[in-house]
């Protein structure tokens, strides 16, 4: 339990890592995987597997330099998914095996968006968002297809809910910044690693400065609620007045919030073959970024998010929007991305190698309907996980584990459940607990790389362990 000396084991965005994930025999009907499920307040997530360049280091399931051919036989192929999936919901919704009445994007019957954000009777979508890869990869017109396929066919009014979208400084062009404030997103983020010319350059990632700030203006003039901005230390040659540097260009731009992402070396990318320890160079620059910050003004809300105070800014954070990430489900559209029951995850494939890649998005969009019908890889949580997952989830956020939800939620005391390492979180003064309410210490948050993985299920970790990265 959190014995190993580096902070930066892992960075923990969902639980089972995907790559605990394994084929499903036999592949259950998305009808019966959803029976049961609430449906009042779900998450839409599209994915995007497309960028104009692979930066070092990146590991997302994406490819470069796609032609527009391809670009429109995957919409075609994530209208098709659309469809199945929205067909599977309706069904399991009625509790019937077959086709279910109302929004079928198979049979052609076209939705009718609610004020709620989703066609009546059918499931409510609370938070939506277009990852990647880089959705802006997608030129304005195909953007426009991508939201319309997603509201007639999934029956969801993307203006009525929460939307947040990916972007990059080269994609962050006019034309598709009109397009997305028009169908109405309400956060955009871009990843801007550096505002150093020599940093971006010795991450891979070729861009100026000046493209940058370009690009930012922009985003600015088109009036979304929310800017993210995205920055990353420990890249070779930043010290602490180049990350100083990176802050100010950052907060100069006022964004309502900005993520510190530590640089990872990771397997199969290219500065992963240069890997080297500088874990109290990057601990450095993290204390550093994080006291800036919060001088400036901003609340931490986990290790890398940091958000200026705004009570009247609509783009609120998913946990106010009536979605809950530890309990609520989310739907995934696109051949990288993941769905939740409370049952089961799963997803299509996954890959980073880039042939690898490139194979599974050919396959994905040769798919019928029908193929789309059934999950093909995934992980079935019992009460055991689900309850590490809801751990895990709540306590990697500054505002820690609710004890109250989790007894409700599953009839038991977290203490009970996981006093054992909460015991050993406190005793490197990394938990405290106030009035029975466990969230980790200012130095426990730093060191949320390292806690989340300590927290993962042997079976977890074994799986983990026997996946073949390609």
């Amino acid at each position: 339990m959190v014995t190993a000396a580096s902070p930066y084991q892992g960075y923990v965005y969902a639980y089972p890592h995907k790559t605990a994930y394994r084929p499903l025999d036999p592949r259950p009907p998305l009808r019966r995987v959803w029976e049961g499920e609430p449906m009042d307040s779900l998450s839409l997530y599209l994915h995007i597997p497309f960028c104009e360049m692979r930066c070092g280091f990146c590991n997302l399931f994406t490819r470069t330099g796609a032609p527009d051919e391809l670009v429109a036989a995957y919409l075609d192929a994530l209208e098709r998914q659309a469809g199945a999936v929205r067909d599977a919901l309706d069904a399991a919704l009625d509790g019937a095996s077959g086709s279910a009445p109302g929004v079928s994007g198979v049979s052609g019957v076209p939705g009718t968006p609610g004020a709620s954000g989703g066609a009546p009777g059918g499931p409510v979508f609370a938070v939506a968002a277009v990852g990647g890869g880089t959705p802006t990869y997608l030129s304005a017109a195909e953007l426009t297809r991508l939201f319309d396929l997603t509201e007639r066919t999934m029956g969801v009014d993307l203006r009525t809910v929460p939307l947040s979208v990916e972007t990059s400084p080269a994609t962050a062009t006019a034309d598709r910044l009109a397009v997305l404030a028009e169908r109405g997103t309400t956060r955009i983020s871009i990843g801007v690693q550096s505002f150093v010319d020599a940093e971006a350059r010795a991450a891979v990632r070729p861009q100026r400065r000046a493209e940058v700030e370009a690009a930012l203006g922009r985003i600015r003039e088109a009036g979304f609620e929310t800017l993210n901005l995205d920055l990353i230390y420990g890249i070779d040659g930043q010290d602490a007045r180049s990350w100083r540097h990176s802050l100010d260009a950052a907060l100069a731009w006022k964004p309502e919030e900005i993520y510190l992402y530590p640089l990872y070396v990771r397997p199969l990318t290219g500065l992963g073959r240069r890997a080297r320890d500088w874990d109290d160079h990057r601990l450095g620059l993290y204390r550093r970024g994080r006291d800036h910050l919060l001088a400036a003004g901003y609340e931490q809300v986990s290790m890398r998010m940091f958000r200026l105070p705004d009570p009247a800014r609509t783009a609120a954070p998913a946990h106010t929007t009536g979605y809950c990430c530890q309990s609520d489900g989310m739907v995934g559209l696109g051949c990288g991305a993941r769905s939740y029951t409370s049952a089961l995850h799963y997803s299509h494939e996954y890959a980073v190698g880039t042939r690898q890649v490139r194979a599974i998005i050919d396959d994905y969009v040769r798919l019928a309907p029908g193929d789309f019908t059934a999950a093909n890889v995934g992980f079935r949580l019992g009460d055991d996980e689900r309850r590490r997952r809801h751990l895990i989830q709540s306590l990697l956020q500054a505002e820690g584990l609710d004890p109250a939800a989790y007894r409700e939620r599953f009839g038991t005391e977290a203490t009970a459940d996981f006093g054992a390492e909460f015991d050993r979180l406190a005793a490197r003064g990394w938990l405290e607990t106030d009035a029975g309410w466990p969230r980790l210490t200012a130095e426990g948050l730093a060191h949320s790389d390292a806690i989340g993985p300590a927290l993962f299920s042997g079976a977890v970790r074994e799986l983990m362990a026997g996946y073949e990265a390609r």
